[in-house]
């Protein structure tokens, strides 16, 4: 398996190559409760409501998740929100964004007054913080351990998997990560994060 599809940040024979993420599409429920998560506590303006194109019905919001990615939800105030996530093949597993890591604490501070559960995992190559939204859906707020540019966060992953393979660890460690960094000619900058549980660990 890992000979038939090699992990490599080197650009693969396609006929095109995206240039990155432009929006990601939800359904939501209503627009207040919807507000109410992404905005109101996660700090995404929102920047555009409009109908949905494909159906009237229902009203499309856009949401700036912080760095000009966008994230968006069609919403229908007839709907009420469902804490409960649909799983499967083709069903969304959760969302992920980025926060600051010197705001760590804070949002985890936040989350827990406005009486949204969490679990705090520390994912080998950068920290995670999980919860859910208001419908349900798991929510992941990630902070990067270290500094790394951009446009090079591709090739660091992939020489820290290659360092993991060599040293036949389980999943990419800190170790890893940090080596990688090391390897590039990289400044190896950390962030100040919390300790926690490392490793694999169930949603709340």
């Amino acid at each position: 398996m890992s000979e038939e599809y090699p992990v490599t940040a080197d650009r693969p024979d396609s006929p095109f190559r995206t240039t990155g993420t432009d929006h990601i599409t939800i359904w939501g429920s209503n627009a207040a409760d919807t507000i109410a998560f992404y905005r109101d506590l996660l700090g995404m303006p929102l920047v555009l409501r409009q109908p949905n194109l494909d159906d009237p019905s229902q009203t499309h919001l856009f949401f700036d998740s912080g760095d000009g990615r966008i994230l968006t939800v069609f919403v229908n105030d007839d709907r009420d929100s469902a804490p409960g996530q649909r799983l499967g093949t083709g069903a969304v597993h959760h969302l992920c964004f980025s926060v600051e890591p010197d705001r760590y604490g804070d949002v985890m501070a936040a989350l827990e007054e406005a009486g949204h559960g969490y679990n705090v995992f520390d994912r080998g190559v950068f920290h995670s913080i999980y919860t859910r939204d208001n419908n349900g859906l798991v929510i992941e707020l990630s902070a990067d351990k270290y500094e790394v540019p951009d446009d090079r966060r591709g090739e660091v992953l992939a020489t820290a998997q290659r360092l993991r393979e060599e040293d036949g660890a389980a999943y990419a460690k800190d170790e890893h990560l940090r080596a990688a960094i090391e390897e590039l000619g990289l400044p190896v900058i950390p962030n100040d994060l919390p300790e926690a549980d490392s490793g694999v660990g169930d949603v709340r």
